[in-house]
């Protein structure tokens, strides 16, 4: 009896080992449809960390945020190095400024490129992301450590990635904008794990 007791234990602890090692799981969703991604908190504690924690906390929800900018190659005509992606957060500079910001988790220390799904953190100076992420959309090396879109070359901090509901995003990048801002944002109505 001790012997079939280890031998069925032993399946139910690697089970419930390898389901605590899995990453999290968060829903966005829109009028649009939901997106899902996989926040990568292992190799990204403090990004994928700080978007959990505002998460949980409701900050996206308690500020309405949404999906608010498109860059696409047809709207960034002096940029010299083009990347197509879409942005969100909570948009007011005034509320963005008053959150305190995190430290620069570069793709360099986390292996994590700026590829197509990738999440992202938006910021201007290293050390100044906090609730405004993207969405890349096809594959962008020049948003990566050592990259040229910012002169700095620290690139910007990836997180995760969509595993469902590209077509969602997709539908956000085509919306109409001008100098790249949505003329009708979409409203995140709510972000969840899942």
């Amino acid at each position: 009896m001790v012997r079939f007791v280890q031998i069925f234990a032993l399946p139910l602890l690697l089970i419930s080992v390898s389901s605590c090692s899995r990453n999290p799981v968060i829903v966005f969703e829109t009028d649009l449809g939901s997106i899902e991604a996989e926040l990568y908190i292992k190799e990204a504690p403090i990004t994928a960390g700080n978007f959990l924690r505002h998460i949980d906390s409701g900050t996206f929800v308690e500020h309405q945020a949404l999906f608010y900018r498109v860059v696409r190659p047809n709207n960034q005509p002096y940029s010299a190095v083009k990347i197509v992606v879409i942005q969100g957060g909570l948009f007011e500079d005034d509320l963005v400024d008053s959150i305190l910001p995190i430290e620069h988790e570069t793709t360099q220390t986390t292996g994590i490129l700026h590829t197509d799904g990738v999440l992202s953190m938006a910021r201007n100076e290293p050390g100044t992301a906090s609730t405004e992420f993207f969405i890349c959309i096809g594959n962008h090396p020049g948003l990566d450590y050592g990259g040229s879109r910012n002169s700095d070359g620290q690139g910007f901090a990836a997180f995760g990635k969509v595993i469902k509901g590209m077509d969602v995003v997709l539908q956000i990048q085509e919306l109409p904008d001008e100098r790249q801002y949505l003329l009708e944002p979409v409203p995140i109505l709510s972000i969840r794990r899942k």
